[in-house]
């Protein structure tokens, strides 16, 4: 065998050196959340930082349109407007053309409307939107512990598709080997809903759509009502592990390390996130579930449940959607519940003895015929077009 020489050995180590040298990852970004000492850091990775970061940057917002006196209001104009009957025709205009090109960017209008007849509830789109404007609202009005000032909008979750692109199914239970303990529940079965660990592989149906407690541990030393059985610790660290995963945080974001289970001491964002799982639940039992038979089942799950959502749904990858920019000035529309309409005054019943005609067949005609001549009468002002 041919000795090498020394200078080329040292060629090719300093090759190798170069080589492994590129590869190296780059330095975790650490930020101190708690006190000195206590461990409480965000590490987080430069490179996919920025990723998302630029991932969650939103284009320029136009302003937002106010009212003008004398802009018709929209439910005086259109057909069948049921949810944003407070918006003038200019903001209801802004409004549709955003949630277009937030939701179907491509189809637009036609997604949702049937274009000889904009009033027609006939596509199971119209209906769904008219529902998620309702729900976009009530999450901005009621649910400020978790949202506050920065709020959403329909962009916040669809982002240019039709369809979130995170959003859970119930899943189809893992078939089992010969009875194991741990694939009783799926704690084997690789999930990347749980980051491929070995927990439950559903970390949402128990805390997202039921209310089973989150606890790891029990107040006392003594088995007791209080007490967290092992299958409930290990839905929590499932649900915990999608909830990091979503954020693109660690355990201390939420958490004080030195007690995991005790709020003393622990960051305000776990306030937060006690919201987000209430929030969560809200929306999916209020507003998504309720519409499992309005979709199709090309659009429903492997189990024919609807598509719910969770904290990735929203975030993205960050702490906060879009960085903390709110959309919220350029569309206060969304930030804001109408009152109901003032119920019709009452007209008082008449004295059948001064207006009973006294021809009884003579009024019945002339009912009949007053019917049928209001049916067939056009409602003056109104148009065709109709909107959510």
């Amino acid at each position: 065998m041919n000795k090498l020489s020394f200078m080329t050995r040292l060629g090719i180590l300093c090759a190798v050196g170069a080589l492994l040298a590129g590869c190296e990852r780059p330095p975790p970004d650490v930020v101190q959340q708690g006190y000195r000492g206590t461990g409480m850091d965000a590490v987080q990775n430069p490179k996919v930082k920025a990723e998302l970061f630029a991932k969650n940057v939103l284009p320029p917002m136009p302003p937002a349109v106010p009212h003008v006196e004398g802009v018709p209001m929209a439910r005086d104009v259109y057909k069948n407007l049921q949810v944003l009957t407070d918006l003038d025709v200019a903001q209801l205009g802004q409004v549709m053309a955003a949630q277009a090109n937030w939701i179907a960017p491509k189809e637009q209008c036609v997604y949702c409307h049937n274009l000889e007849d904009f009033a027609s509830d006939e596509k199971y789109t119209k209906v769904v939107a008219r529902r998620m404007i309702q729900m976009t609202r009530d999450i901005n009005v009621n649910w400020q512990g978790h949202v506050k000032d920065i709020g959403v909008t329909c962009n916040t979750c669809h982002r240019g598709r039709a369809v979130p692109e995170y959003t859970w199914f119930t899943p189809v239970a893992p078939k089992t080997q010969g009875g194991m303990a741990g694939n009783r529940r799926g704690q084997d079965v690789p999930a990347p809903s749980v980051l491929l660990a070995s927990l439950p592989y559903d970390p949402y149906t128990p805390f997202l759509l039921k209310a089973q407690p989150i606890r790891v541990e029990a107040a006392t030393a003594l088995p007791n009502g209080d007490k967290a059985g092992i299958f409930q610790t290990e839905d929590t660290y499932s649900l915990m592990m999608s909830m990091s995963k979503s954020l693109g945080v660690n355990c201390t974001h939420c958490h004080n390390s030195q007690h995991f289970a005790t709020w003393n001491g622990a960051p305000p964002t776990r306030v937060q996130a006690w919201w987000a799982v209430r929030m969560n639940r809200h929306i999916n039992n209020e507003y998504l579930v309720p519409l499992t038979d309005t979709f199709p089942a090309s659009r429903r799950g492997p189990t024919g449940d609807v598509a719910k959502v969770y904290c990735e749904t929203c975030h993205q990858g960050v702490p906060k959607p879009f960085n903390g920019v709110s959309m919220l000035p350029s569309y206060p529309e969304y930030a804001r519940i109408p009152p109901p309409p003032p119920p019709p005054e009452a007209v008082p019943a008449a004295d059948p003895a001064l207006t009973a005609p006294a021809d009884a067949a003579a009024a019945t005609t002339a009912t009949t015929a007053t019917t049928a001549a209001t049916a067939e009468a056009p409602v003056e002002g109104a148009a065709v077009a109709g909107a959510p």
